[in-house]
């Protein structure tokens, strides 16, 4: 029974770093627009537990900020230029849908060690 409470764990810790993960990329997605905005970005270490994984730490994407040429914008300088994000909407999503993926998958396998301890408790009644 430790097997399948093993792996319910794993695929819960899964669950929530994938969460978590969607949760700063949204963040991200949000923030495109917002003048001096750094991308976040996410890494996972793996904990103590066999297989089970954390979010590690949060970082800013260092790469520089674009320059946008907006004269009429209040943070514009003398030249007409602010710094805009570095926020790349088409990285952003393509990061959110394997967030999406690695979760369902998660979650599937959560779902299949639920079925497989619940049909174990069934024959052990017999």
């Amino acid at each position: 029974m430790t097997d399948f409470s093993s792996s319910l764990s794993i695929s819960a810790s899964g669950l929530k770093a994938q969460t978590a993960r969607l949760k700063h990329l949204s963040e991200n997605i949000a923030n495109v627009d917002t003048p001096g905005y750094r991308r976040k970005t996410v890494s996972f270490r793996q904990m103590q537990e066999a297989g089970q994984v954390e979010l590690g730490r949060v970082r800013t994407d260092q790469s520089p900020l674009t320059s946008i040429y907006d004269p009429s914008h209040p943070l514009a300088d003398p030249s007409g230029r602010y710094d805009g994000s570095n926020v790349s909407l088409l990285i952003e999503i393509a990061d959110a849908r394997e967030a999406q993926r690695s979760y369902e998958a998660n979650l599937k396998m959560f779902d299949q060690a639920r079925q497989m301890s619940s049909s174990l408790l069934d024959l052990l009644r017999r």
